[in-house]
């Protein structure tokens, strides 16, 4: 079968919804970190090679985050979160991104940097930073963890808030969607929303259609953080696609992990054909071991998305971000001059 000719995709340009704060690193970044700090790294962070995480069972859960919380271990001075924060920056550059949305539980970072506030003005400082001296648009999404209490998540939702005029545009939920009951952290995303933030909590990744309902109906949500599992239950597909509720989808963590067998397993067609918009994300490239622009490969090579499917995906994006309206406009003329030029 003759290849048609493809536009480079790491040229399209893109909006990255879905990006964890540690899981941005590099692999050689991590290993100089923790050599510069004495930690032990175990051979799958240390190898090259992506671990191979089965994360569907409860053991291969706790591994992922095992050597998740391995990595974060190394970030212990402000200069190690402006370097995490500036890669990460670049290689979203590389990959044709023009905005950043990454995720980050600021109580993770704050017992090495001196408590929450420092920890967030660190991160926040780091972002602006970066997002100045590469180009790149640049926000918080600041993520609470469903394994501690709802309290906690009340107290964070409380800070992005104060944030917001610094650099935070969403909340989300966070780590094992199997604990924890959406309904739970309700009055955290109260507080989020009226503060102007963005609702964008993960669901549907590890258990069914079910986390992706709770997530609209307890959390009003506005972006669901994966929700492929959704395609299992033709009615809530419609519900997404009504409300236009922005699907961070993650193909590469999703096999990795365990959600599904293979990237053809991935049900990227039955979302698009269906009217869910997705914005494809890398989650952590750190432990998957593909950025973003390789997430729109896999659309091409394993779901035969053309380039027109490709930008539309890329546009999908784009609304479903935060990004004010100017950069908005700049993002989508850019995708119609991609799909405009002649086939490489």
């Amino acid at each position: 079968m003759e290849h048609l000719p493809h536009r480079d995709l790491s040229l399209l340009p893109k909006a990255h919804l879905h990006l964890h704060f540690t899981g941005s690193m590099r692999p050689t970044t991590l290993i100089e970190l923790a050599d510069k700090y004495g930690v032990h790294l175990p051979e799958a962070l240390s190898g090259g090679t992506p671990p191979r995480l089965r994360a569907t069972d409860e053991r291969g859960w706790f591994r992922f985050q095992r050597l998740y919380d391995i990595a974060r271990s190394c970030l212990r001075e402000p200069e190690d979160i402006r370097r995490l924060v500036r890669e990460a920056a670049q290689e979203d550059v590389a990959d044709g991104s023009g905005w950043l949305e990454i995720q980050v539980d600021p109580t993770s970072y704050a017992p090495l940097l001196g408590g929450l506030i420092p920890a967030m003005e660190i991160i926040l400082d780091a972002v602006d930073t970066a997002s100045r001296e590469t180009g790149l648009g640049m926000r918080v999404l600041v993520a609470a963890n469903r394994m501690k209490h709802p309290l906690e998540a009340r107290t964070l939702a409380r800070l992005a808030v104060r944030y917001a005029d610094r650099g935070v545009v969403g909340f989300g939920l966070s780590n094992d969607e199997r604990r924890g009951m959406a309904r739970d952290f309700d009055r955290a995303f109260a507080i989020a929303r009226e503060g102007g933030l963005l609702a964008a909590p993960h669901g549907g990744e590890l258990t069914g259609p079910s986390s992706v309902r709770d997530c609209l109906d307890d959390l009003r949500a506005a972006r669901v953080g994966h929700g492929v599992r959704a395609a299992e239950d033709p009615r809530l597909l419609r519900k997404l696609a009504e409300r236009q509720v922005t699907c961070e989808v993650c193909p590469s963590s999703n096999v990795a992990l365990g959600v599904y067998e293979k990237p053809e397993d991935v049900p990227l067609r039955t979302l698009f054909e269906a009217g869910v918009p997705m914005a494809l994300g890398a989650d952590d490239p750190l432990l998957f071991g593909s950025r973003l622009a390789a997430q729109y490969e896999i659309a091409r090579r394993h779901h035969g998305f053309t380039d027109e499917e490709l930008a539309e995906l890329a546009r999908q994006s784009v609304r479903g971000s935060a990004a004010p309206e100017d950069v908005r406009q700049k993002l989508l003329s850019g995708i119609d001059d991609w799909l405009a030029a002649p086939a490489g």
